[in-house]
C-alpha cells in the first residue's frame, strides 16, 4: 500500500523523520508543497533542493523506495486532493496531523491516518529556520544528511540573508 506525505518541507527535519518511522509499513510519496516556492525566508530552498534532502534523508533512514513529487500551489482548497491525484502516483491513504489536509482528503473519500506530533515546539520548519537565522544550533533538528547538504549548498547563509528580506 502507498501513503502520501504532504508537506513544504522547509527544511527535511526529525518530526518528518517520526513521520516516517511511524509509517514503514506504506510505499511512501513525498508530495512538496509550494513547489515553485523559493528564495525566502518561509520557503528558503527549491523544489529540487527539497527533493535531494528527502533523498538524502531516506537514504540514511534506510527507505528503499518512495516517491518524491513537486506540487505547485493552486489556493483551492475545494480540488487540492483531486490536483495531488493527478500529480502522483496512486495512494491508498494520506498520513497528516494538518486538520486542513484531513478534512480536505476525507471529503474526497480518502483514508487519512496520524501519526501525532513528535516534539512540536523543536520539530517545525521555521524554529529551525530561526535558529539558522540566529546561528544558533539546528543541526540536531535535522537528519545528519540534510544538515550536510544545507551547508554543502550554503542554504544556512541563504537564510541569513533572507531573513532581511
Amino acid at each position: 500500500m502507498r501513503a502520501l506525505i504532504i508537506g513544504r518541507f522547509q527544511p527535511f527535519h526529525k518530526g518528518h523523520v517520526f513521520l516516517v518511522e511511524n509509517s514503514r509499513e506504506y510505499e511512501l510519496i513525498f508530495a512538496i508543497g509550494s513547489a515553485y516556492k523559493s528564495f525566502s525566508f518561509e520557503n528558503p530552498f527549491t523544489a529540487g533542493e527539497r527533493h535531494e534532502m528527502i533523498c538524502n534523508a531516506m537514504e540514511e533512514l534506510s527507505v528503499k523506495k518512495f516517491f518524491v513529487v513537486p506540487v505547485p500551489d493552486i489556493n483551492r482548497h475545494g480540488i487540492y486532493a483531486k490536483h495531488l491525484a493527478d500529480l502522483s502516483p496512486s495512494f491508498d491513504v494520506v498520513i497528516s496531523n494538518n486538520e486542513l489536509i484531513k478534512e480536505i482528503f476525507e471529503r474526497e473519500g480518502y483514508e487519512v491516518k496520524e501519526t501525532g506530533l513528535h516534539k512540536r515546539e523543536e520539530y517545525q520548519g521555521k524554529v529551525i529556520r530561526k535558529r539558522i537565522a540566529e546561528k544558533k544550533e539546528w543541526e540536531n533538528l535535522v537528519p545528519k544528511s540534510v544538515a550536510e547538504f544545507i551547508k554543502k549548498i550554503g542554504g544556512d547563509e541563504r537564510i541569513r540573508k533572507l531573513v532581511n528580506f
